[in-house]
């Protein structure tokens, strides 16, 4: 006997039909959304001036990698997130957290730094 299995999309804002899952990313993080075409082209539309804005940095994944290539911006994208992550080890250890000198930071101090306002 054969099954068929049907996927049905619920648009994440209004309930609806949604019609595709969008990707979009901010500060880091990736987010999915489930849209209908309307909302979707109004998430575009607000989108649209400061993506007109920005620069592209291509996808995020682990597609390059999988190619065998780097990723991003190379040495100076290497430099920056050293330096972002001195920066959160010396916040860290002002506020009570323990974080080694090496090595990955835990994501809940990374992510107590980035709302520490």
């Amino acid at each position: 006997m054969a099954k068929q299995v049907i996927t049905l999309l619920t648009d994440d804002l209004d309930g609806g039909e949604a019609d595709r899952t969008v990707e979009f990313g901010l500060d880091g993080v990736n987010y999915t959304i489930d849209l209908s075409e309307k909302n979707a082209g109004k998430l575009r539309k607000a989108l649209d001036p400061f993506l007109s804005a920005a620069t592209r940095v291509g996808r995020s994944g682990n597609e390059s990698r999988a190619s065998g290539g780097r990723r991003g911006a190379g040495a100076a994208t290497g430099r920056a997130s050293r330096d972002q992550n001195q920066a959160i080890r010396e916040w860290a250890a002002k506020n009570g957290y323990e974080v080694s000198d090496r090595g990955r930071i835990p994501g809940s101090v990374v992510e107590a730094y980035r709302n520490r306002r």
